[in-house]
């Protein structure tokens, strides 16, 4: 099983990465009887082009590798800092650039960090009718953390770090689901999404 982390903060270290890299290594030691390979990519790091509506095959470079990792995971952990009530627009720009089955069946968990608990919405209203739209299943439970749960940039909240292995656990066991389950079986009566 593979399992993706991937933070959407243009800023390195940032304390979105550290969200995501716990739960991710919360995933990571999910089930003692599966294996699991588990990648954390920081967008920032990377030079990813901006979507331009041609097919995703036809990328390169970083690019085509973001592409082709969230294809071939199994389940996908995502934060992001809201920024004016929203996603950044480099998260924003990978799920332009990947295929509409990219998600499909797959388990998303779901971070953001912000300011203040002003932003803590955006989660429900922004980020998981974007999971759906690609038939992935957001996972109930996301994580929302502001300033006040940091002290010189490291998380020091118990709730939230409880909140954090929750979540990469429940990746984890929706993904070995789906496996179970057959992923021929997922999304059969959904509509065709075509590209013009």
């Amino acid at each position: 099983m593979e399992i993706l982390g991937v933070s959407g903060s243009p800023t390195s270290p940032s304390r979105t990465f550290s969200l995501v890299e716990q739960a991710v290594e919360f995933a990571r030691h999910a089930s003692p009887s599966e294996k699991i390979q588990a990648t954390l990519i920081n967008l920032g790091d990377l030079n990813v082009q901006f979507c331009d509506g041609r097919d995703p095959k036809d990328y390169e470079g970083d690019t085509k590798f973001i592409i082709d990792k969230v294809c071939s995971c199994d389940g996908l952990i995502v934060g992001t800092p809201m920024y004016r009530g929203s996603c950044t627009a480099m998260l924003k720009n990978m799920f332009d650039l990947i295929p509409n089955d990219a998600l499909l069946g797959k388990p998303v968990g779901l971070i953001a960090t912000g300011g203040s608990d002003h932003h803590f919405l955006a989660i429900e209203h922004q980020l998981k009718p974007l999971i759906g739209f690609f038939h992935g299943h957001a996972i109930p439970g996301a994580v929302y953390a502001n300033n006040s749960h940091f002290q010189e940039g490291r998380l020091m909240d118990d709730g939230i770090i409880a909140r954090l292995q929750q979540l990469g656990e429940s990746v984890v066991n929706f993904a070995a689901m789906v496996a179970a389950a057959g992923k021929s079986n997922l999304g059969a009566d959904r509509p065709e999404i075509k590209r013009k």
